[in-house]
């Protein structure tokens, strides 16, 4: 793998414009795929043996898997409306179509799954919003699919930074499966910023620097944190969207923070 940082590229038939497979990144668990799909337009997959969810990140479109069908779903129109998503769980073994009623930005999110849970809506009343932080630490959150919620494996959540903010911050990571301490979590970062032209540092670096890759990051890129700590930084005047996704071995989400920077958890 040559960069951490993956770039869009041109639609396929299906819309895809991005597309992280555990082959493609070089690990066990997480898979992440973003569809622009035009009005009318058509997802058809299968789960095969993995758990989904599926974010609609913009826009609004019919989904249907086996006997369920969920209509005329979606409610922003932008990410950065912040109202939180509709979002669908689709337990591993089904097919899916997702049909676009507008221009729609969709995320499919995807983990190992053992057909413990069964499809449902997850509609914005139900995902918890909260804010973290202080000063230019700010920012505000969308927790979508939390260890609290049922799934087998996979974790969503999407974040707003403030222009200006530093998030995922003070710096930690979650790369050891050391439970009740730390939990072992491959992660994926979807960013989005507004307006478009601007960018944002992400850097993932482990404590002896064998990882230390710093990314001034655009609109539409996604970031792997394969292991290590993994800080991100708004450009100031530009606001910062990212929708994480994360899987391991168990679903629990413990971080450790970097010794280095934790001081500042007091101040």
């Amino acid at each position: 793998m040559e960069s951490l940082r993956i770039r869009p590229h041109a639609a396929d038939d299906q819309g895809c414009v991005l597309d992280v497979t555990p082959r493609s990144a070089g690990w066990e668990y997480v898979g992440f795929r973003v569809h622009r799909l035009s009005v009318g337009q058509c997802l058809e997959a299968h789960t095969d043996d993995r758990e989904h969810c599926l974010v609609l990140l913009s826009g609004r479109a019919t989904v249907a898997s086996g006997e369920q069908r969920w209509d005329n779903i979606g409610e922003r129109m932008s990410v950065f409306e912040r109202v939180p998503p509709h979002a669908v769980y689709l337990p591993d073994g089904v097919g899916y179509r997702v049909e676009a009623l507008t221009d729609l930005e969709l995320a499919v999110c995807s983990a190992p799954g053992h057909g413990g849970h069964p499809a449902r809506l997850i509609a914005p009343g139900q995902i918890r919003r909260s804010t973290r932080g202080e000063g230019s630490n700010v920012r505000h959150v969308h927790d979508i699919l939390p260890e609290t919620e049922p799934a087998d494996s996979l974790l969503v959540v999407e974040v707003y930074t403030p222009a200006g903010n530093w998030s995922s911050y003070p710096p930690h990571k979650h790369d050891i499966d050391d439970l009740p301490r730390e939990s072992r979590l491959e992660e994926t970062y979807y960013h989005r910023i507004d307006p478009p032209q601007g960018y944002a540092v992400h850097r993932v670096y482990t404590d002896d620097r064998s990882l230390d890759e710093t990314m001034a990051v655009e609109n539409g890129d996604c970031v792997l944190v394969p292991r290590g700590y993994h800080p991100v930084g708004a450009a100031h005047g530009y606001q910062l969207y990212y929708l994480n996704v994360m899987a391991g071995p168990r679903r629990v989400w413990k971080f450790h923070n970097d010794p280095d920077h934790e001081w500042m958890l007091g101040q």
